[in-house]
């Protein structure tokens, strides 16, 4: 997993009561772009780190916004995996360059705690910049998911999320 260094609190009432359906997770984030590297075959990963982070946004007020290569999400998957189905939009994107523009549209607009998309290339240094500055303005988090046999230069230790989970 990739991450730039950006302050993010992380505060609630108690550990027990931050996945609690009635409990009200307050989430101070200042703007967070990280890099997921996944193998389909190492799901441990999803179950054990991403979807209580997306469970635990899940309280806040805010969207989630999934940037989707092809597939549909699943309302049977989204149930089972406890996210809240009434505030999970997704969006179909096409290439890489409109994937990057509409992640960068929705941080900054402060509606969604959370983006999530997929790209197949690296990120230029200026794509970095703009997702970190809308991400910050939008006092959001952003995931981008890309697939372990894409990037070259990866690095070996990187977070692996199996991606057919989401579909």
């Amino acid at each position: 997993m990739r991450s730039y260094d950006f302050p993010t609190s992380f505060s609630s009432a108690t550990a027990t009561s931050a996945f609690s359906e009635k409990s009200q997770t307050s989430v101070d984030m200042y703007g967070l772009i990280s890099e997921i590297v996944y193998r389909e075959d190492k799901p441990w990963v999803t179950h054990c780190i991403l979807l209580p982070l997306l469970r635990q946004l899940g309280h806040q007020s805010r969207w989630q916004l999934w940037l989707t290569p092809r597939q549909k999400l699943s309302r049977q998957w989204l149930q089972a995996a406890g996210l809240p189905l009434n505030k999970v939009m997704q969006s179909r994107q096409c290439a890489a360059a409109c994937t990057v523009d509409a992640m960068e549209k929705a941080l900054r607009t402060g509606n969604y705690s959370v983006v999530i998309s997929w790209l197949n290339e690296d990120l230029t240094d200026e794509e970095h910049h703009r997702l970190s500055v809308a991400a910050e303005s939008g006092n959001a988090l952003g995931f981008i998911m890309r697939p372990q046999h894409i990037s070259a230069h990866r690095p070996q230790s990187g977070i692996r999320i199996q991606s057919s989970l989401y579909h």
